[in-house]
């Protein structure tokens, strides 16, 4: 099957404690609403978010040979999703999102595989020849593939999260990338332009939640795209509403529209995702979205 988007790692468990806020106060026992459990993670976010806006979208990654793994692998059979799959000992992925009723969230995240973790390049190397667009996660095993990825014949993206701009970790992402998507929270001033200086992105996203995002295109002056408010859909959870920009991102630029049209899809699929509880529980199909963009 050829691919318009693969994503590479990025796949776990998420498990959200609502929590009467951030940061949470000194007692002993604090008295919480159930506790959830939910497939999620930044690769699964995108790869469910192109899906539903109608993109053939698979996913490569490491999980365990453990009840979370076949819960995922369960998971893409029943929803038909490509998924390449090898297995470590050390077992797959978590975390523990703290949601304070606002929204905001506090991630407990437990990568769990080793540090230079050697992983057979055969699980992405047959798919990255036959897909149109490779998003790679930055997860540490991930990095291996880079140097496939780029002799594909593919565009690329990743996502930065949180980066600070000096962290070498995200460097071999960033510089491999041409789209690049980063958090604004702890970027520093002039990691954008270390971005453009040193690798081959053609446009960086810098995301701010609440106050939207910025399109910065390689030789261009920034905008500024807003957040959005949905009626009738106020923020509950913003677990996923990165991953559902992402998404909704690389589907409206790979169709053939521009970063800043792409960056206000992104947008108004992010503030859906805010609207519903848990992680990728209700992303936005793609007649909603299309709705949405033209009212």
């Amino acid at each position: 099957m050829d691919l318009d988007v693969l994503v590479i790692g990025g796949v776990g468990i998420d498990t959200v404690v609502r929590v009467p806020g951030l940061p949470l106060p000194d007692w002993e026992t604090i008295h919480v609403e159930p506790v959830e459990t939910y497939i999620g993670h930044t690769g699964h976010g995108v790869v469910l978010g192109c899906h539903l806006l109608g993109l053939e979208a698979g996913l490569a990654d490491v999980i365990g040979d453990d009840a979370e793994g076949w819960w995922i692998r369960s998971t893409y059979e029943q929803l038909g999703l490509p998924l390449a799959i090898a297995t470590h000992p050390s077992g797959t992925r978590r975390s523990v999102n703290l949601l304070a009723p606002d929204g905001t969230r506090t991630s407990l995240y437990d990568g769990r595989h080793p540090a230079g973790m050697w992983v057979d390049p055969v699980l992405w190397r047959d798919w990255v020849d036959r897909a149109r667009h490779v998003h790679v996660s930055i997860m540490d095993f991930a990095r291996r593939a880079l140097p496939d990825v780029l002799a594909a014949d593919c565009t690329v993206s990743t996502d930065l999260h949180d980066w600070d701009g000096d962290n070498e970790y995200h460097r071999d992402f960033a510089q491999c990338a041409d789209i690049v998507f980063v958090s604004t929270s702890a970027l520093r001033e002039k990691a954008i332009d270390w971005i453009f200086a040193s690798g081959r992105a053609q446009a960086v996203i810098a995301m701010a939640g609440a106050d939207g995002s910025y399109v910065h295109v390689r030789g261009e002056d920034p905008v500024h795209v807003p957040a959005v408010d949905l009626p009738g859909r106020p923020v509950v959870d913003t677990n996923g509403a990165g991953d559902a920009y992402v998404a909704a991102f690389l589907t409206t630029w790979l169709d053939g529209r521009s970063y800043y049209e792409a960056a206000k899809a992104g947008t108004i699929a992010g503030a859906w995702a805010c609207g519903s509880p848990g992680t990728h529980t209700d992303l936005i199909p793609a007649e909603q979205l299309m709705l949405l963009i033209n009212r």
